[in-house]
């Protein structure tokens, strides 16, 4: 199994220090050896974590950041909601992070939700099932892009004369994909149609019966399920001391039984990063087999 992180609350830090703590986090967690560092991608804070005038950093512009402070670790969003970026500057946007990062970027994205955030800084959000095809439509145009066809694109929601892309990405044939969310009917579906790994978003008594539609879409596209690397949310708590890790690398492992690759992790007291060595050195190696 796979550790990554989501830094998703930057209460722990302020202002002034806010980059200089950033960085020694960063540095930390790819230490440490997880393998990879994702970022929300929202404008506000969402509620469980505060309210929403708490700090909350632009998603892009802090991947950048973290390229610079790490060497290692994959790089992306948990995930683009996709009214908030043109799908062509995205594309363009995920590929110079792959190139000045040494092809670490992936691309994740989903429908969105927060409508709030949107409205308030007049992004247009129309309705779910628009969001889902302009979210199909994004995924066509960064894969085409990613491709170097040039080919006009005539999409019923985005319309691109010429979509250029130079330099290319490093990765390739492309940044791989990760789109976010558990939906049967048209998430799950994308996921089999163009994704290279998924995020479920959180664990919980419908996980085998997500991956088992899954698996059925995968079928119908003629897509190996077992290629797509299958993640979820995971609220990491060490303990004070580390008195908790045993309990973590059984509930990691309980994951791993149903099939769960990578455990994209909320990191209590992660500006402490007392927690991160004791990932780093306890947990890690521990799920590493599994």
């Amino acid at each position: 199994m796979h550790i990554g992180v989501s830094i998703a609350d930057f209460s722990g830090t302020s202002g002034p220090r806010l980059g200089s703590d950033l960085a020694a986090v960063a540095r930390a967690l790819d230490d440490a050896g997880f393998d990879l560092i994702g970022v929300m991608d929202h404008f506000f804070q969402i509620a469980g974590i505060g309210p929403p005038e708490d700090d909350m950093l632009e998603a892009y512009t802090t991947l950048g950041y973290l390229a610079a402070c790490t060497s290692r670790a994959r790089l992306l969003t948990v995930v683009t909601g996709v009214p908030y970026r043109h799908p062509g500057v995205l594309a363009k946007i995920v590929t110079t992070l792959d190139v000045l990062s040494g092809g670490r970027a992936w691309l994740g994205i989903g429908a969105a939700w927060y409508e709030q955030e949107a409205r308030a800084l007049g992004i247009p959000f129309p309705p779910l099932a628009e969001r889902f095809g302009q979210l199909e439509e994004a995924l066509q145009i960064c894969l085409q892009m990613w491709s170097g066809d040039e080919t006009p694109y005539r999409g019923e929601y985005f319309d691109l004369s010429r979509p250029l892309n130079h330099p290319q990405a490093i990765t390739r044939p492309h940044p791989p994909i990760m789109i976010g969310g558990a939906g049967e009917r048209k998430t799950l579906r994308l996921v089999a149609r163009y994704a290279q790994a998924c995020n479920l978003f959180f664990a919980g008594p419908q996980l085998p019966h997500k991956l088992d539609v899954l698996r059925a879409h995968c079928e119908a596209e003629g897509r190996s399920f077992d290629e797509i690397e299958k993640s979820v949310l995971f609220h990491l708590d060490t303990g004070e001391r580390g008195e908790r890790v045993s309990q973590v690398v059984d509930e990691l492992g309980r994951l791993a039984e149903l099939g769960i690759g990578t455990a994209i992790c909320n990191v209590a007291r992660i500006w402490d990063r007392e927690p991160i060595e004791i990932i780093g050195s306890q947990i890690i190696p521990a799920v590493a087999t599994l």
